[in-house]
């Protein structure tokens, strides 16, 4: 880890909120957490410069991407973090030449990857003052993570945030895009950026100076890189809400170019459901609707045909009772039946036999499932429950009920033939 690290030099100078670029000397190296003086091709490591444009991991943003070099000494910076609180650590891998300690290097911050974090993180500034607006004034900020993908926001509020809230939200936040306001940022003392009104996290720790950040008509405390101009951000869509704990809800949202792509996407997902309707878009809504009423239809038909099945069926499987002292005993398949069609099957099975004890079961695939019923009388001394288990534990799975129905699954079809086959014997040892 970075603290890890013993640096004891003087503390770098941090150049981007201006520069992506910047000359710089290598002021130390670390290959495994270990200072080195060199770093070859092959290595990974950290490496420190005295000058950076990179942006350290802080605030929920996270750290820079980009490249160190020095002609051919090429070295690849996958993430930036602090090592102390005003030292940055460049991590990565030397893809080509070496570096040492001492070198002239130029640092080169990712411009897409800045880019579209800062527009993710500015967005998430503007987001968070429209949360207090349209959910209420309790609502602050319990962590956050804005990387160049998305922006991920948590907060205190109490239930869901509704369909319509979000709409608002994105309107808002939309709104400021729109009126492509300069953003402002100052460095004061603490106590004048109290004096502003800055919003301030709730726990957080702040030095004697801070800096207060203007974007549209939000104003926070804020260290991290942000956008020129609010239009900068492009567009801002919420894509995710969810509870994370109790009290505290997430909004995830996107903006720019990954807005767009998210939005393109929906697009083309809606033209081909309408193409498959063979329906102009906006129409979709009205087929969806009568495509499930007709599937409602069709289900209650096939329903509806499976009971006249089971049930012609059941008039079949009367012969098959054996008669086990004075009651009749059936155990057998019902196929193409579901649980409904069991139960149903089996009530009009127990009032057609009178004293009876009667196992079905239905084999899907590899599915199995099994009824088991038990006429009032002779629940004394046969219990649907156990029967029903006996018979699952034969089949691979478990089940139970009432002493008088009871139902239960299984996964192994191949093995119900012989199930069937053991209830009689296990009926007779109780009656």
């Amino acid at each position: 880890m970075d603290r890890a690290l013993e640096y004891t030099g003087a503390a770098n100078t941090f150049t981007g909120y201006e520069k992506l670029r910047e000359s710089a000397k290598i002021v130390a190296l670390y290959a495994q957490g270990t200072a080195v003086s060199e770093l070859k091709a092959g290595q990974s490591g950290v490496v420190v410069t005295d000058a950076t444009p990179f942006y350290a991991e802080s605030g929920g943003q996270v750290g820079d991407q980009g490249v160190i070099s020095a002609g051919a000494h090429r070295f690849v910076v996958g993430d930036t973090q602090k090592i102390k609180a005003d030292v940055f650590g460049h991590h990565g891998v030397l893809e080509s030449g070496s570096l040492k300690v001492g070198d002239a290097v130029q640092a080169e911050v990712d411009t897409q990857l800045r880019a579209a974090t800062m527009r993710n993180h500015s967005a998430t500034h503007i987001m968070h003052k429209a949360l207090r607006e349209v959910l209420g004034a309790h609502v602050q900020q319990k962590g956050s993570l804005v990387n160049a993908d998305r922006t991920r926001f948590d907060f205190t509020h109490n239930a869901p945030v509704t369909a319509e809230q979000i709409r608002e939200i994105e309107q808002r936040v939309n709104q400021e895009i729109l009126a492509n306001t300069a953003t402002d940022a100052r460095v004061m003392d603490i106590e004048a950026a109290k004096a502003t009104g800055a919003m301030m996290l709730f726990g957080e720790k702040y030095g004697e100076t801070v800096r207060v950040l203007d974007i549209g008509t939000s104003r926070e405390l804020c260290g991290g890189t942000h956008v020129h101009r609010t239009g900068d951000i492009g567009l801002f869509k919420v894509v995710g809400e969810s509870g994370v704990a109790a009290g505290v809800r997430r909004i995830e949202a996107i903006t720019g170019e990954n807005a767009l792509a998210y939005l393109q996407s929906l697009e083309s997902t809606v033209g081909e459901a309408a193409a498959a309707f063979k329906a102009p878009t906006a129409e979709l809504n009205t087929r969806i609707g009568g495509a499930l009423e007709q599937i409602k239809a069709l289900e209650k038909e096939i329903a509806a045909l499976k009971g006249k099945l089971a049930s012609s069926q059941g008039d079949e499987l009367l012969a098959q009772a054996a008669d086990v002292k004075g009651v009749k005993v059936l155990a057998a398949k019902l196929d193409g039946a579901d649980a409904k069609t069991l139960r149903d099957t089996m009530d009009k099975l127990k009032d057609k036999l009178g004293a009876a004890v009667i196992v079905l079961a239905a084999v899907d695939g590899d599915k199995v499932q099994l009824a088991a019923g038990v006429t009032k009388a002779e629940t004394a001394k046969v219990k649907a429950g156990e029967l029903v288990n006996f018979v699952a534990q034969q089949v691979g799975g478990k089940g139970g009920g009432k002493p008088d129905m009871a139902m239960a699954g299984g996964t192994d079809a191949a093995a119900v033939p012989a199930a069937l086959t053991s209830v009689q014997a296990w009926v007779t040892e109780r009656i």
